[in-house]
């Protein structure tokens, strides 16, 4: 693993308040849902809606909206609608963008596994 050593400013008092971009990061992908969004949308190249309902148990119509509309304003996810007789069919994919996480998520999968494989 090619590591960097991120300037960590030690005499900080406030790490809440300052613009940290891990802070900023989690602000973006860190609520419930989004991880596996974006984990269930980088297996394939469109996922539709339903499909994303289906995939992940518990989640609300509104919180997967909500969650969608989020991640579309950051820049994560691209909606697109598909010319079709009603009922409207909605597909999102990862942007170029939203698929940069791929690796980070791949390498927080390894360290939560030596967290699983401790207790």
């Amino acid at each position: 693993m090619n590591e960097k050593n991120y300037p960590i400013d030690a005499t900080l008092s406030d790490v809440v308040n300052k613009k940290c971009p891990i802070l900023c990061a989690m602000e973006v992908i860190g609520s419930k849902y989004k991880l596996p969004l974006i984990w269930y949308l980088h297996e394939k190249d469109a996922t539709r809606f339903n499909e994303l309902m289906r995939r992940i148990p518990g989640i609300t119509h509104f919180m997967l909206t909500k969650s969608l509309r989020e991640m579309e304003a950051d820049g994560l996810v691209v909606r697109r609608e598909l010319i079709s007789e009603p009922p409207k069919v909605v597909e999102y994919s990862l942007t170029e963008f939203g698929k940069e996480l791929i690796p980070a998520l791949n390498e927080l999968y390894i360290w939560g596994e030596k967290i699983l494989n401790k207790a």
